[in-house]
């Protein structure tokens, strides 16, 4: 019987469970996530071996070209790992150096050391290979984008383990598919780029997107990604594969060292589509920026503060969109930002500049508490390189904040499907409704120093309820006459106290 989706994403989460008070939750990624995707090699490796074994004998089936998929050394695969009872520790060290060795392009992929983590004894890691061999994870048993669906789901479920620190690498998958659909209509040959892809989620999402609502090929696409911190960038690179993607994740600090450029030629590589949930109001290298070498932050001789790099990233994630004169076509960008980016005075210089320039297609003003590391209200802003005609000259603004828009859960809030779909259709529709949306001249915007606070276009205050004054006065007239009861009852017990 095949297994569902839900029996999988249980199954992998369980293994969660067999390490518990082993190591420390936020660890439970770096130890769990590689032994998976080991798994799903070593499974759909074996598959392909014995078809390889089949057509051309035992001497050939090892040929690096028969293969789409990195090739599992002899003794190494996962039923050799299950035959290991003593240094299980040392067995999975052993195997995950000699798959890299083998496969060159792993590397920096498998960044656990087993045998540090002291309480993951042998039964322990002994019942975690167990475990995981209950279910075959080649293509043929479980389709890759139901693993994959899977294995993000299982991200998922670190992240929230992690709490507030786990917000740091996943975005809620909710905000993902708004910030796909805002760049959508896509095509084969684009290329996606995340400079802070953390595990991935944004690129994945878009892939997705194309397969499933446009009836693409994801592997038509590409798919680049930079994440500083290489624990995080390996899982991004293991999500990439394990979703079937041919993608490229770098490490190194976006602002500090982008690894997607032409540093000789000054330039960096230039994007279809950027995605991207930036830290908030983070430290950025100013003092090491101030001659950038690829001009990113020219929009004013002023730059951000070192201690908040927000409009750091946005300067370079525009820099990283083609332009129509140059590449021919333009590029869109849905980055997710906090709100004060729209409004902080000081900031007022870098607006002037992206708006002048009607590169701001869009603003999404979004509910507070939507995400596990920062409960601040935040919003999506839509990058347009090259708006369309009738959208030239204007910005559309979007207050999706309401309670119509999101429900409560246990611990933050989540947008519904039926408030993502009224975001994007007034986006597509180019719509002002009431109190919801409203498409906004850059005159207007000018009058109002290019300040982008949603509430100076967008009629955010809760409507006053009709009042019936027939219904209201009758009220009245009740509540007098209940007065006027009570004061007659009272003043008969005064009376009779021999109170005046």
């Amino acid at each position: 019987m095949p297994v569902s989706l839900d029996d999988l994403e249980s199954h992998l989460f369980k293994c969660a469970d067999i390490i518990r008070d082993a190591v420390d939750p936020t660890d439970y990624k770096e130890y769990i996530l590689p032994l998976v995707y080991y798994k799903s090699i070593s499974d759909e490796f074996e598959v392909q071996y014995e078809q390889n074994v089949e057509e051309y004998g035992e001497e050939f089936a090892r040929r690096e070209n028969l293969y789409d998929i990195p090739v599992v050394p002899e003794g190494y695969l996962w039923d050799d790992l299950r035959a290991v009872s003593d240094n299980v520790d040392q067995a999975l060290n052993e195997a995950f150096d000699a798959l890299t060795e083998e496969n060159p392009e792993l590397t920096g992929i498998f960044r656990a050391d087993y045998i540090e983590a002291d309480a993951l004894d042998d039964d322990r890691l002994g019942r975690l290979v167990e475990h995981l061999d209950t279910y075959d994870l080649d293509r043929g048993s479980i389709p890759p984008d139901m693993l994959g669906e899977a294995y993000m789901d299982l991200v998922r479920h670190f992240a929230e383990e992690e709490g507030k620190s786990g917000g740091q690498f996943f975005t809620p998958p909710h905000i993902v598919n708004l910030c796909v659909r805002l760049v959508d209509d896509f095509e084969d040959g684009m290329e996606f780029h995340d400079p802070t892809v953390g595990s991935g989620g944004m690129l994945i999402e878009a892939a997705r997107y194309y397969r499933e609502e446009q009836d693409g090929d994801p592997s038509k696409l590409t798919f680049t990604g930079q994440e500083i911190n290489p624990d995080i960038a390996a899982i991004a690179k293991m999500n990439l594969s394990i979703h079937g993607l041919d993608g490229e994740i770098e490490r190194e600090d976006s602002l500090l060292e982008p690894q997607f450029a032409d540093e000789d030629e000054g330039k960096l590589e230039r994007f279809d589509r950027v995605l991207a949930n930036f830290p908030f109001s983070a430290d950025w290298a100013k003092s090491e920026l101030q001659d950038d070498p690829f001009d990113r932050f020219d929009w004013h001789e002023k730059l951000p503060r070192a201690d908040r790099g927000d409009y750091a990233f946005i300067m370079h994630m525009a820099k990283q969109l083609k332009r129509p004169d140059e590449d021919g076509t333009g590029g869109k960008a849905a980055i997710v930002i906090p709100h004060g980016v729209l409004f902080r005075k000081h900031e007022q210089r870098y607006r002037k500049p992206m708006l002048e320039n009607d590169m701001v297609e869009a603003i999404v003003g979004l509910p507070e508490n939507l995400f596990q590391n920062n409960s601040i209200p935040s919003a999506v802003l839509v990058l347009n390189t090259d708006k369309p005609e009738e959208r030239k000259g204007e910005v559309q603004f979007i207050h999706a904040a309401d309670e119509d828009f999101y429900e409560e859960l246990s611990n933050q809030n989540e947008l519904t499907e039926d408030g993502l779909n009224h975001i994007v259709t007034n986006f597509r529709d180019w719509a002002t409704e009431e109190r919801v949306s409203r498409t906004v001249s850059l005159d207007e915007i000018r009058e109002n120093d290019y300040n982008l606070n949603i509430a100076l276009y967008v009629d955010t205050t809760e409507p006053e309820e009709d009042i019936d004054v027939e219904e209201e006065l009758g009220k009245l007239r009740e509540l007098q006459a209940e007065r006027d009861e009570i004061e007659s009852e009272m003043n008969q017990h005064m009376e009779a106290l021999n109170y005046e």
